[in-house]
């Protein structure tokens, strides 16, 4: 009896685009080059959601002009000592995550303190259209 191999089923062609994007942003930001991550790669009418939002920062904000206002916010408010980026990890064809870990302390309160995240990224036609930050809760 012979048999003949099947041959694998391709990927589909958004997956390569997002491993494209998922490494560039990794690499962007581990470069410490968040912005130029965010111009080069997001889509202007992304949208960002956090786990937590307040006053100060909304859970959800629209567009690139939000990005960048609340990437602003963010370093005019911590001074970031270290920062580790690992991944990405590609899922689905449209979506990656990465991990975060920041050593930060608060300029306002002048607490030192590890943050951890994770995001989860969707990509579409080569851009970032949503990305939603997870934090790390316990010890």
């Amino acid at each position: 009896m012979t048999t003949t191999a099947t041959p694998p089923t391709p990927m589909p062609a958004t997956r390569t685009n997002t491993a494209e994007v998922a490494e560039e942003l990794v690499s962007l930001c581990r470069l410490g080059r968040n912005a130029d991550a965010i111009r080069n790669l997001y889509s202007p009418e992304i949208v960002s959601v956090e786990s937590m939002g307040n006053d100060a920062m909304p859970r959800e904000m629209k567009g690139l002009d939000a990005i960048f206002e609340k990437n602003k916010w963010w370093s005019e408010n911590n001074t970031v000592h270290s920062a580790n980026v690992e991944g990405p990890f590609v899922g689905d064809a449209d979506k990656f995550a990465v991990y975060y870990n920041f050593d930060v302390t608060s300029k306002q309160t002048g607490k030192r303190n590890q943050m951890e995240e994770m995001a989860l990224y969707t990509v579409k036609d080569g851009k970032v259209v949503h990305e939603h930050f997870f934090y790390k809760t316990g010890p």
